[in-house]
């Protein structure tokens, strides 16, 4: 107990600080704490609560039910804290590849959960953004944008990201489903440019990975992909609906329709294209950034916009901090233990072959 109680205790403190650093009790004090603003948060909890449960359904129905859901719970607060700690542009995927390998899943297995969960986040923006411009048009990219004419940079750089998020979703469609091989193949070529040498060994692995992964891709039936898509849908949508709720709840004059609070989930869904490729753990500071800029429109005052931004930070970003510093020291306990174990048995069998 002594080895996990100070790596907790340790991890709760440095979150702690980090919150009191970004704390401003003036723009606090000026929040009028109603009933409605309670009810959203509360709301906004909910719902983060759902999206956590989504990504689990998913995790469970990738791995063919070999983990328990409850230890899919688990390991997507262990998978989001990666994603909270690593660079957004890296996202917790490079770690979950060490994670689902502790837990005794098969390389085949490993590579096909990580990298499907690729394909199905990147499927959900490629899919669904066309869709939602439809709709909406050119004002869900900037506020007051009525045509693609009045695009700036933020814009060009949504275009630009979303171009990005295509190919290398593409790449990895195919390289799953159609011609693992041949983008194995593509991905070492590269390498064969001087500035790139170096992640020779990197693209090798991730090659076979590939291969691996799209042997079994090619034994599921619809049943699996169309249940890994809709929690994945549930997820990215839980996702921006709790910011919907936020602002609601601490904006009084937010236009309550159905077709204004679409407008603004499919403007939130664009940022966060955006955000995908932040350099920063969990897009911090960068979010924010983002955050006064995409929704002027909508968050009009200055402090409820630092409010909104922070309290989001708070329930999605800070909560899996919290999380993972106490479930991580139990979770790699348990790892050790069970490693002590099996050399222990090596040991037993050893020493009494006939046994």
């Amino acid at each position: 107990m002594s080895r996990i109680i100070l790596p907790v205790l340790i991890g709760i403190g440095v979150v702690g600080y980090l919150m009191w650093k970004q704390f401003d009790p003036e723009e606090f004090a000026e929040i009028n704490w109603t009933r409605h603003t309670l009810f959203w948060i509360l709301g906004a909890g909910a719902i983060l609560i759902v999206r956590h449960i989504a990504y689990s359904i998913r995790l469970f129905i990738l791995s063919d039910k070999e983990f328990s859901f409850r230890k899919c719970i688990e390991l997507i607060f262990i998978w989001e804290f990666s994603s909270a700690v690593s660079p957004t542009a890296v996202g917790g995927s490079a770690v979950a590849f060490f994670i689902l390998a502790q837990e005794k899943l098969s390389t085949a297995k490993t590579a096909t959960i990580v990298l499907y969960t690729i394909v199905l986040d990147t499927i959900f923006f490629i899919g669904t953004l066309p869709v939602l411009f439809l709709i909406f048009g050119p004002n869900m990219i900037r506020p007051n944008m009525t045509s693609l004419s009045d695009i700036d940079g933020w814009g060009f750089t949504f275009i630009g990201a979303y171009v990005l998020m295509a190919v290398y979703g593409s790449l990895f469609y195919y390289g799953l489903f159609v011609n693992p091989l041949q983008i194995k193949r593509l991905l070492v070529g590269f390498t064969k440019i001087r500035f790139l040498r170096k992640f020779r060994a990197g693209a090798i692995d991730l090659g076979n990975d590939m291969i691996l992964a799209s042997r079994d891709m090619k034994r599921k039936r619809w049943p699996f992909h169309v249940g890994a898509f809709l929690s994945t849908a549930v997820a990215w949508s839980c996702r921006f609906l709790l910011l919907n709720f936020l602002i609601i709840a601490f904006v009084d004059t937010v236009d309550m329709s159905f077709f204004s609070q679409g407008a603004l989930f499919a403007r939130l869904e664009t940022m966060f294209v955006i955000i995908a490729f932040s350099p920063t753990p969990g897009g911090a500071g960068f979010v924010e950034i983002l955050f006064s800029g995409f929704l002027t429109d909508y968050v009009n005052l200055k402090t409820n916009s630092l409010v909104i931004s922070s309290i989001w930070r708070i329930i999605t970003y800070y909560s899996y901090l919290l999380a993972g510093a106490i479930i991580i020291p139990n979770w790699i306990r348990k790892l050790l233990i069970a490693r002590r174990r099996k050399r222990n048995t090596q040991k037993q069998k050893t020493a009494n072959p006939d046994s």
